[in-house]
């Protein structure tokens, strides 16, 4: 070997050689900034739900906005945006700080305080892309559960409800607030009409509509959803002759409270199956101008309905209800006796829980954003959560062999908003997140509902609202009485 010169005489008894770095290649540079941007994720809320919404949905697009590989990606935006409709306080403001924490934590820049690149974001998300992730939440959260009655048919339960809105001009343009309020005193609002699986309680669909939209043709625009051998479930809202000829062609059977109908006797029915049982006739219905269909479509149907009247007595003291009459569609009494239906009807109550859990829980029942375009992805945004957060309920009910419906909601939620924050560390190892999320399962279903059959509950509140005058003109008009708590009918004059 030929002597080399020690390149470091003051040191002569190290030597270390001169070697030469190859250039970095492009692909290496463009796989360093593509890990870079990889640990620039905040998808900690996906730790949770990431199994139940695929990866393609949040892939970046080909081309435009949300093509690259920024901050505010596709991906980040989108768990950001559902992280942020679970929170407790729901702000856009609330979602940056949580950002700005973990970017911390990950060692990276902070973002900017400001909300305007978050929220120009959430409106870059693609309205389609958010429809066919709750499409994809629905039918993967309408677990074919077995309830033990009618057969074991899914029961689709449908209900409608109200949502309030900020009151800016397009939203009033889209859904007016009511007529009798003055403007600037009163919010726009929306109505929403839902199909609800009545076992797993997941939102199958849903449609939007004004004030001047009934929940029957909101209702129609879902026809769709069900599937020949299903059940549909109702309120006398729906009790209609049209409807439950339409859902019988689709072999949907009915089961809905009698309304705008006087209820058969024994002397004018076709049959008395049971003391409370009977199968009637329904001669189809006589075309007025009010009807939300053409009088050809009431031509084409058929001249009569054969239909089964169920009474139901209600014993329970302390109930306004004393009893009801459910009409259906399903009449053979050996395989659906009157009792499993008026045991089924009883169950309907569980959808206005539904809307309970999505409304008063999640904090949905007044809206936040300021355009139609955003509410409309709103309401995507909680329907999907909505969705993911029942089937987190369901995958941990069946885990430990119980009933879905004793599991709680707002118990449910409360896990995943303290869970979520801990599933942020770097030095949580897979089997560590494993375990987390085994330990999540095991309290959604720690402490099962109580079952209270009979119990009461009146619309009242027990809790005095605040003595706060009522907005009776625009903001710009209206004066505050002095000495509100204090004034007698009198000195209103």
């Amino acid at each position: 070997m030929k002597n080399k010169v020690n390149p470091t005489p003051m040191l002569p008894g190290f030597y270390l050689p001169r070697r030469g770095r190859k250039p970095r290649s492009i692909q290496q540079v463009l796989a360093d900034k593509i890990a870079f941007l990889q640990q620039k994720t905040f998808k900690q809320i996906g730790e949770i739900f990431g199994c139940f919404i695929p990866g393609d949905y949040l892939k970046p697009e080909s081309s435009g906005s949300m093509s690259r590989r920024t901050f505010y990606s596709k991906e980040n935006t989108f768990w950001a945006f559902l992280g942020q409709v679970l929170d407790a306080d729901g702000g856009c403001k609330e979602v940056v700080r949580k950002l700005q924490s973990y970017a911390s934590l990950k060692g990276t820049k902070l973002p900017s305080s400001s909300t305007a690149s978050y929220c120009t974001a959430r409106k870059k998300l693609d309205e389609q892309t958010l429809t066919d992730i709750f499409q994809y939440t629905a039918e993967r959260s309408d677990s074919s559960t077995k309830s033990g009655l009618l057969m074991d048919r899914r029961v689709i339960v449908v209900d409608g409800t109200g949502l309030s809105m900020p009151d800016t001009p397009g939203n009033q343009e889209v859904w007016p607030q009511s007529a009798a309020q003055k403007p600037g005193c009163g919010f726009p609002s929306a109505r929403v009409c839902a199909c609800f699986s009545l076992e797993s309680g997941a939102m199958l669909s849903y449609a939007v509509g004004n004030k001047k939209n009934n929940e029957l043709p909101l209702f129609r625009q879902q026809l769709d959803t069900f599937r020949p051998d299903d059940i549909f479930l109702g309120d006398k809202g729906f009790c209609s002759y049209f409807d439950m000829v339409k859902l019988k062609e689709l072999g949907v059977d009915s089961a809905l409270t009698l309304a705008r109908r006087k209820p058969a006797s024994k002397s004018n029915c076709l049959k008395q199956i049971g003391e409370n049982d009977l199968l009637i006739k329904w001669d189809r219905p006589k075309y007025n101008p009010g009807l939300s269909y053409s009088r050809e479509t009431l031509d084409q149907l058929p001249l009569e309905l054969e239909l089964r009247q169920i009474r139901v007595v209600v014993n329970q003291p302390g109930y306004r209800t004393k009893g009801f009459f459910i009409v259906t569609t399903l009449l053979d009494p050996i395989k659906y006796p009157s009792e499993e239906i008026a045991e089924l009807y009883l169950k309907r109550w569980d959808v206005e829980l539904f809307f309970r859990d999505i409304k008063t829980t999640m904090g949905m029942d007044i809206l936040r954003c300021q355009t139609p375009e955003m509410i409309s992805k709103e309401i995507l945004m909680n329907f999907i959560a909505y969705n993911c957060v029942r089937r987190l309920m369901y995958e941990a009910a069946e885990r430990v062999d119980v009933a879905v419906r004793l599991v709680s909601f707002k118990g449910s939620l409360q896990a995943i908003r303290n869970w979520e924050p801990q599933l942020n560390h770097d030095k949580l190892s897979n089997t560590e997140r494993i375990k987390m999320l085994d330990d999540l399962y095991g309290t959604v279903t720690g402490l099962p509902l109580q079952q209270r059959p009979g119990r009461r509950e009146p619309r009242c509140l027990k809790r005095r609202q605040k003595n706060y005058q009522l907005l009776t003109k625009p903001r710009h008009e209206m004066q505050e009485m002095e000495h509100r708590s204090r004034y007698s009918a009198n000195s209103l004059n």
